[in-house]
Protein backbone atom coordinates (compact mmCIF):
# COMPACT_ATOMS: atom_id res chain seq x y z
CA UNK A 1 0.00 0.00 0.00
CA UNK A 2 0.80 3.31 -0.70
CA UNK A 3 0.61 6.06 2.36
CA UNK A 4 1.54 10.02 1.89
CA UNK A 5 3.88 10.64 4.01
CA UNK A 6 5.12 13.47 6.05
CA UNK A 7 8.62 15.12 6.49
CA UNK A 8 10.40 14.80 9.21
CA UNK A 9 11.64 17.83 12.07
CA UNK A 10 14.80 17.43 13.66
CA UNK A 11 12.72 16.70 16.62
CA UNK A 12 11.19 13.46 14.66
CA UNK A 13 15.09 12.23 13.74
CA UNK A 14 16.60 12.70 16.95
CA UNK A 15 13.43 10.45 18.59
CA UNK A 16 13.79 7.64 15.95
CA UNK A 17 17.42 8.12 15.16
CA UNK A 18 17.52 4.07 16.57
CA UNK A 19 15.07 3.13 13.95
CA UNK A 20 16.07 5.36 10.90
CA UNK A 21 18.97 2.80 10.58
CA UNK A 22 16.82 -0.56 9.84
CA UNK A 23 17.61 -1.47 6.37
CA UNK A 24 15.26 -0.86 4.17
CA UNK A 25 13.54 1.76 6.26
CA UNK A 26 14.96 4.87 6.80
CA UNK A 27 13.72 8.36 6.72
CA UNK A 28 11.48 7.10 3.56
CA UNK A 29 10.17 4.84 5.98
CA UNK A 30 9.56 6.76 8.98
CA UNK A 31 8.06 9.86 6.70
CA UNK A 32 5.63 6.97 6.08
CA UNK A 33 4.25 6.03 9.53
CA UNK A 34 4.10 9.63 10.64
CA UNK A 35 1.47 10.29 7.59
CA UNK A 36 -0.63 7.43 8.50
CA UNK A 37 -3.46 6.51 10.35
CA UNK A 38 -4.23 3.59 12.30
CA UNK A 39 -7.76 2.34 13.53
CA UNK A 40 -7.47 -0.53 16.37
CA UNK A 41 -10.97 -1.99 17.86
CA UNK A 42 -10.61 -2.37 21.59
CA UNK A 43 -7.09 -0.81 23.43
CA UNK A 44 -7.28 -3.73 26.21
CA UNK A 45 -4.39 -6.76 26.82
CA UNK A 46 -3.74 -6.71 23.16
CA UNK A 47 -4.77 -3.17 21.61
CA UNK A 48 -3.09 -1.54 24.39
CA UNK A 49 -0.12 -3.10 23.64
CA UNK A 50 -0.26 -2.26 19.94
CA UNK A 51 -0.78 1.09 20.36
CA UNK A 52 1.79 1.83 22.59
CA UNK A 53 4.37 0.33 20.10
CA UNK A 54 3.07 2.43 17.45
CA UNK A 55 2.87 5.17 19.32
CA UNK A 56 6.98 4.68 20.25
CA UNK A 57 7.23 4.33 16.46
CA UNK A 58 5.92 7.42 15.71
CA UNK A 59 2.75 6.65 13.97
CA UNK A 60 0.58 10.06 13.00
CA UNK A 61 -2.64 9.19 14.24
CA UNK A 62 -4.24 6.77 16.09
CA UNK A 63 -8.28 6.02 16.32
CA UNK A 64 -8.82 4.19 19.54
CA UNK A 65 -12.03 2.50 19.37
CA UNK A 66 -13.39 0.60 23.04
CA UNK A 67 -16.34 1.14 25.32
CA UNK A 68 -16.39 0.77 28.82
CA UNK A 69 -14.89 2.06 32.07
CA UNK A 70 -12.00 0.49 33.62
CA UNK A 71 -12.48 -2.64 35.92
CA UNK A 72 -9.78 -3.88 38.60
CA UNK A 73 -9.41 -6.99 36.39
CA UNK A 74 -8.35 -5.07 33.57
CA UNK A 75 -4.90 -3.93 35.14
CA UNK A 76 -3.41 -7.37 35.13
CA UNK A 77 -3.08 -6.71 31.26
CA UNK A 78 -4.14 -3.19 29.82
CA UNK A 79 -0.86 -1.49 30.35
CA UNK A 80 -2.63 2.12 29.12
CA UNK A 81 -4.77 1.71 32.35
CA UNK A 82 -3.95 2.49 35.45
CA UNK A 83 -4.82 2.10 39.02
CA UNK A 84 -6.06 5.59 39.64
CA UNK A 85 -8.08 5.49 36.81
CA UNK A 86 -10.57 2.70 38.04
CA UNK A 87 -14.04 3.77 36.91
CA UNK A 88 -13.22 5.95 34.24
CA UNK A 89 -13.64 5.46 30.30
CA UNK A 90 -10.84 2.90 28.72
CA UNK A 91 -9.79 5.06 25.79
CA UNK A 92 -9.38 8.66 27.85
CA UNK A 93 -6.71 6.81 30.07
CA UNK A 94 -5.25 5.54 27.00
CA UNK A 95 -5.12 8.18 25.02
CA UNK A 96 -3.47 9.76 28.37
CA UNK A 97 -0.79 7.11 28.68
CA UNK A 98 -0.46 7.61 24.93
CA UNK A 99 0.10 11.20 24.82
CA UNK A 100 2.54 11.18 27.77
CA UNK A 101 5.19 8.85 25.29
CA UNK A 102 4.40 10.74 22.17
CA UNK A 103 2.70 14.25 22.28
CA UNK A 104 3.48 14.33 19.01
CA UNK A 105 0.34 12.15 17.34
CA UNK A 106 -3.17 13.01 17.23
CA UNK A 107 -5.72 10.80 18.77
CA UNK A 108 -9.10 10.24 18.34
CA UNK A 109 -10.59 8.19 21.40
CA UNK A 110 -14.01 6.98 20.85
CA UNK A 111 -15.78 5.28 23.86
CA UNK A 112 -17.48 2.77 21.76
CA UNK A 113 -17.14 -0.25 19.93
CA UNK A 114 -16.88 -1.66 16.63
CA UNK A 115 -20.45 -2.35 15.14
CA UNK A 116 -22.31 -3.08 12.08
CA UNK A 117 -23.48 0.60 12.33
CA UNK A 118 -20.26 2.34 12.48
CA UNK A 119 -17.63 -0.28 11.10
CA UNK A 120 -17.66 1.92 7.55
CA UNK A 121 -17.18 5.43 8.74
CA UNK A 122 -14.32 4.57 11.28
CA UNK A 123 -12.74 2.35 8.66
CA UNK A 124 -13.16 5.10 6.33
CA UNK A 125 -11.24 7.15 8.34
CA UNK A 126 -7.73 5.21 8.57
CA UNK A 127 -5.22 3.64 6.50
CA UNK A 128 -4.96 0.39 8.58
CA UNK A 129 -7.04 -1.62 11.10
CA UNK A 130 -5.57 -3.78 13.93
CA UNK A 131 -8.20 -6.05 14.94
CA UNK A 132 -7.95 -6.67 18.50
CA UNK A 133 -11.60 -7.66 19.19
CA UNK A 134 -12.14 -10.29 21.49
CA UNK A 135 -16.06 -10.86 19.87
CA UNK A 136 -16.48 -12.26 16.13
CA UNK A 137 -19.14 -9.24 15.45
CA UNK A 138 -17.00 -7.03 16.25
CA UNK A 139 -14.38 -8.34 14.07
CA UNK A 140 -16.31 -10.05 10.95
CA UNK A 141 -17.76 -6.14 10.57
CA UNK A 142 -14.14 -5.06 10.45
CA UNK A 143 -13.73 -7.30 8.55
CA UNK A 144 -16.31 -7.12 5.58
CA UNK A 145 -15.63 -3.06 5.89
CA UNK A 146 -11.59 -3.16 5.34
CA UNK A 147 -12.37 -6.08 2.34
CA UNK A 148 -14.83 -3.26 0.99
CA UNK A 149 -12.75 -0.51 1.57
CA UNK A 150 -9.40 -2.11 0.34
CA UNK A 151 -7.77 -1.06 3.69
CA UNK A 152 -5.20 -3.65 4.89
CA UNK A 153 -6.09 -5.31 8.53
CA UNK A 154 -3.77 -6.98 11.10
CA UNK A 155 -5.94 -9.82 12.87
CA UNK A 156 -4.77 -10.71 15.95
CA UNK A 157 -5.59 -13.02 18.75
CA UNK A 158 -5.05 -15.15 21.63
CA UNK A 159 -6.17 -17.59 24.47
CA UNK A 160 -4.55 -18.91 27.52
CA UNK A 161 -1.14 -19.19 26.30
CA UNK A 162 -1.52 -19.55 22.75
CA UNK A 163 -2.18 -16.90 20.22
CA UNK A 164 -1.86 -16.20 16.49
CA UNK A 165 -1.47 -13.21 13.89
CA UNK A 166 -1.77 -12.74 10.24
CA UNK A 167 -2.32 -9.80 7.94
CA UNK A 168 -5.20 -9.60 5.67
CA UNK A 169 -4.42 -7.26 2.29
CA UNK A 170 -8.26 -7.44 -0.01
CA UNK A 171 -7.76 -9.07 -3.11
CA UNK A 172 -4.73 -10.80 -2.09
CA UNK A 173 -5.25 -12.85 1.10
CA UNK A 174 -7.64 -14.70 2.76
CA UNK A 175 -10.45 -12.74 4.58
CA UNK A 176 -11.15 -13.36 8.34
CA UNK A 177 -14.48 -15.18 6.72
CA UNK A 178 -12.34 -17.21 4.87
CA UNK A 179 -10.83 -18.78 8.05
CA UNK A 180 -14.17 -18.26 10.23
CA UNK A 181 -17.30 -18.75 8.11
CA UNK A 182 -19.37 -18.53 11.08
CA UNK A 183 -18.69 -17.56 15.06
CA UNK A 184 -17.11 -20.08 16.51
CA UNK A 185 -19.79 -21.95 19.20
CA UNK A 186 -19.51 -20.74 22.79
CA UNK A 187 -17.12 -18.35 22.24
CA UNK A 188 -17.38 -15.23 24.98
CA UNK A 189 -15.88 -12.04 25.65
CA UNK A 190 -14.25 -13.02 28.81
CA UNK A 191 -11.36 -16.10 28.64
CA UNK A 192 -8.50 -17.41 30.36
CA UNK A 193 -4.88 -15.16 29.21
CA UNK A 194 -2.10 -14.03 31.08
CA UNK A 195 -1.14 -10.27 30.53
CA UNK A 196 2.51 -11.57 28.71
CA UNK A 197 0.96 -13.57 25.86
CA UNK A 198 -1.43 -10.92 24.85
CA UNK A 199 1.77 -8.17 24.94
CA UNK A 200 3.56 -10.92 23.09
CA UNK A 201 1.38 -10.95 20.11
CA UNK A 202 0.61 -7.23 20.46
CA UNK A 203 4.13 -6.58 19.70
CA UNK A 204 3.94 -8.52 16.61
CA UNK A 205 0.90 -6.75 15.48
CA UNK A 206 2.21 -3.21 15.74
CA UNK A 207 5.35 -4.77 14.05
CA UNK A 208 2.87 -5.94 11.38
CA UNK A 209 1.62 -2.49 11.03
CA UNK A 210 4.90 -0.84 10.58
CA UNK A 211 5.96 -3.20 8.10
CA UNK A 212 2.68 -2.42 6.04
CA UNK A 213 2.47 1.13 6.38
CA UNK A 214 6.35 1.41 6.50
CA UNK A 215 7.54 -0.76 3.25
CA UNK A 216 9.32 -2.78 4.89
CA UNK A 217 10.23 -6.79 4.96
CA UNK A 218 7.63 -9.12 4.35
CA UNK A 219 4.09 -8.77 6.02
CA UNK A 220 2.29 -12.27 7.11
CA UNK A 221 0.71 -11.77 4.16
CA UNK A 222 -1.29 -15.03 3.28
CA UNK A 223 0.65 -16.38 6.21
CA UNK A 224 -0.51 -17.20 10.05
CA UNK A 225 2.06 -17.04 12.85
CA UNK A 226 0.62 -19.08 15.40
CA UNK A 227 2.46 -19.81 19.08
CA UNK A 228 2.09 -21.79 22.26
CA UNK A 229 3.78 -20.12 25.07
CA UNK A 230 3.92 -23.25 27.58
CA UNK A 231 6.65 -24.76 25.48
CA UNK A 232 7.49 -21.26 22.93
CA UNK A 233 6.56 -23.68 20.30
CA UNK A 234 5.87 -20.97 16.76
CA UNK A 235 4.47 -22.66 13.81
CA UNK A 236 3.93 -20.54 10.00
CA UNK A 237 0.97 -21.52 8.24
CA UNK A 238 -0.16 -21.24 4.29
CA UNK A 239 -3.24 -20.00 4.02
CA UNK A 240 -5.62 -19.76 1.29
CA UNK A 241 -8.54 -18.17 0.00
CA UNK A 242 -12.40 -19.46 0.12
CA UNK A 243 -13.40 -19.24 -3.82
CA UNK A 244 -16.98 -19.22 -2.48
CA UNK A 245 -15.87 -16.57 0.72
CA UNK A 246 -19.34 -14.08 0.50
CA UNK A 247 -17.22 -11.33 1.69
CA UNK A 248 -14.03 -11.53 -0.98
CA UNK A 249 -14.37 -13.63 -3.57
CA UNK A 250 -15.52 -11.28 -5.96
CA UNK A 251 -12.00 -9.44 -5.69
CA UNK A 252 -10.17 -11.45 -8.77
CA UNK A 253 -6.12 -11.48 -7.09
CA UNK A 254 -5.16 -14.10 -5.72
CA UNK A 255 -2.12 -14.83 -3.46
Amino acid sequence: MTVQGKPLTDEDRAIYEWQLDVPGFGEEGQERLKGASVLISRVGGLGSVVAYELAAAGIGRLVLVHAGNIKPSDLNRQLAMTHDALGTPRVVSAKRRLNELNPRMSIDAISENITDDNAERLVGEVDLVVDCAPLFEERFAMNREAVRQGKPLVECAMYELEAHITTIIPGQTPCLACLHPEEPPAWRRRFPVFGAVSGTVGCMGAMEAIKVLGGLGAPLAGRMVTMDLRDMTFRTMKLTRNPNCPICSHLNKRC
